[in-house]
């Protein structure tokens, strides 16, 4: 909320920073549903606030749903024969590349919402007892922000609003896993052939569903794209870090892909 008293006492010193882009972060905030974590903008004192670390609010719901949707994700990917005939290194680069948004995209499918709380803050007995070691690696590690959830938030809205069909996350999914882009690929020219069959097959199931919205299969590329751009790290830490701890989200995925 933008501040109209030059020599207001007490002024956030992200004020500054800040200021520019106060307009554009009013309009915005009026879409923030509040199962993100968001406040109306009466409720917003500074930027300050969008920088505070959040944790779910009912992690051991929320962290099951996810849990749930990330094995499903996984015997997406396992179950499709012409990602299983591709090399093995190829699927690990495929796996670590795409994860992330193919997870985000179960959660819309499946519906998964969440709420999220601010982190409380360490007491002064526990800064002590963490100074040093423990607390270096502990600083570590990313601590979602609220401003980092809305935005995941905001790629979850986007999607619940085209309201797909079946086969239309079917095809998408399809067309975010085989992507030839991923540095490192041995068969990247059959990869790509994979992606272009995977849209294809998208493009005509929107023909068909959607006669008269000729912009809905750009319009659906555009808004998946928007996946790519949340962090991996961020999903790890928000749903899935309470239950795994620091173990590599990684490995765990690998481990799963190779089992029968």
């Amino acid at each position: 909320v933008t501040d109209s008293q030059p020599n207001l006492p007490h002024r956030c010193p992200c004020h500054h920073e800040e200021n520019q882009n106060a307009i554009l972060y009013t309009l915005l905030s009026q879409n923030l549903t509040h199962h993100s974590g968001g406040c109306s903008p009466s409720q917003q004192r500074c930027f300050c606030h969008k920088r505070h670390t959040v944790c779910l609010q009912t992690p051991q719901v929320t962290c099951q749903a996810a849990s749930d949707v990330l094995v499903k994700t996984i015997s997406f990917m396992k179950n499709l024969p012409s990602f299983q005939l591709l090399p093995w290194e190829d699927q690990l680069l495929l796996l670590d590349s795409c994860w992330a948004p193919l997870f985000l995209l179960g959660l819309v499918q499946e519906m998964v919402t969440f709420e999220v709380m601010e982190t409380p803050a360490p007491s002064m007995l526990e800064r002590i007892l963490l100074h040093g070691q423990c607390k270096r690696q502990e600083l570590q590690r990313a601590r979602p922000t609220l401003a980092s959830v809305q935005r995941l938030q905001c790629c979850l809205n986007s999607f619940w609003s085209l309201d797909l069909s079946p086969k239309e996350y079917a095809y998408l999914k399809g067309a975010i896993l085989f992507n030839p882009d991923v540095p490192g690929l041995k068969a990247s020219a059959y990869i790509e052939s994979l992606q272009r069959e995977a849209q294809r097959a998208l493009q005509e199931v929107l023909m068909l569903l959607h006669l008269e919205d000729q912009g809905r299969f750009a319009h659906v590329l555009l808004i998946s794209s928007s996946l790519k751009s949340i962090p991996p790290a961020l999903i790890s830490d928000l749903f899935f870090q309470p239950v795994i701890g620091n173990t590599d989200i990684f490995e765990l995925l690998s481990e799963m892909l190779l089992m029968k």
